[in-house]
This record gives C-alpha cells, structure tokens and sequence, in this order.
C-alpha cells in the first residue's frame, strides 16, 4: 500500500491500474482490492485526502467536503465558471463523443468555436483525432478531468435522457428555430 500511495501522490493524476499492477508485481484484481482498502481507510480518518477511481485508473486527491477550502486558496479575479453555452456544448460532447465542431453546431443551430475552445483551455475536452472525411475534422470528446470535475467514474454514469425529456428538448429547440426566423 505504502507503494501505491506514493505513487498516486507524487504522479498528481491518474494512474492506470495495470500500470500499478506492474510496478507492485500483482495482479489487476489484487491491486484494485488495495487501493479500495486505502480509500475506506483515508475516508474513515481525518485526512484531507482520499482515492478517486476514474475509468480503469485511479488518483490521489483532496476529499471533496475540502473543495471550498482549495477555491479559497486559489481565488483569483478571473471567472471559473463556464457560460450556459458552454455547458451546452459540454454536455452535446459528452454524450456524443466522438463528435466534430460540425456536428456540434448542427445540433445547436449556432457557431461552437468560442465555447470548444473554452472547454479545451479548461481541460475537459480533448482533441481525440480526425474524422476520416474530407477535410480531415477534428473530433472531441471529454476528458479525465471532465469526469473528476462532475465527480463521476466513467461516462457510463452520466444520467440517461428519458424519450419525454428528449421530445421536450427537441419541442423547445423547434420553438427557438421558429423565434429566430420570426425575428
């Protein structure tokens, strides 16, 4: 354990468990029951860290009841909250992924430059290759820290759309198209 403890803390990010596997000479199965063991041990106690499981890796980090305390220590004037358009395209990229900027916009009618690359600068979205296509588009999807940031395992986790929320979506989408092209 001591191992896979100083491991995680000096890497700073994620660790695939194969990796850890390795470096401890075990198992995949063995190495994930010992960072399980770790993390109930951290989080019973009073430590300011804990174990995070993110997709088939795991990272040391700050217990989130403490956020509040590391934003106050690293306020700053710039704003770090992300505008409602960005989190449009957030969420059209998490569920969609791999998609274009392209294909983006087509779902939400507007422009996605400005918004893409805001989410990019923030590290929760990534460049994940090219579409095999005319023009070669470059195709997104989100990120480890998208995951960490929305406290979520995999996207696996991420809330299903119910077919009434989506005719609703589509419903208020249609009535949006209908303002613009009225005014």
């Amino acid at each position: 354990m001591a191992v896979l403890e100083a491991v995680l803390f000096a890497m700073g990010e994620a660790v695939p468990v194969k990796k850890l596997a390795e470096l401890i000479e075990t198992d995949d199965k063995e190495t994930v029951t010992l960072l399980e063991d770790m993390k109930k041990k951290m989080d019973k106690s009073d430590r300011g860290v804990t174990i995070a499981q993110i997709g088939d890796s795991y990272q040391m980090c700050s217990k989130q009841e403490l956020y509040e305390y590391l934003i106050e220590l690293t306020k700053n004037d710039r704003k770090a909250t992300l505008s409602d358009s960005a989190l449009e395209v957030l969420s059209i990229i998490a569920y969609k992924q791999p998609i274009t900027r392209l294909d983006v916009e087509k779902i939400r009618g507007v422009n996605s430059d400005h918004a893409i690359n805001r989410l990019v600068e923030c590290e929760l979205v990534r460049e994940l290759g090219r579409l095999d296509a005319p023009g070669k588009p470059i195709l997104f999807g989100t990120t480890d820290q998208f995951l960490r940031s929305f406290g979520v395992k995999s996207l696996e986790e991420l809330p299903e759309l119910s077919q009434v929320q989506i005719e609703e979506f589509k419903e208020q989408a249609e009535q949006e198209v209908q303002l613009n092209l009225d005014i």
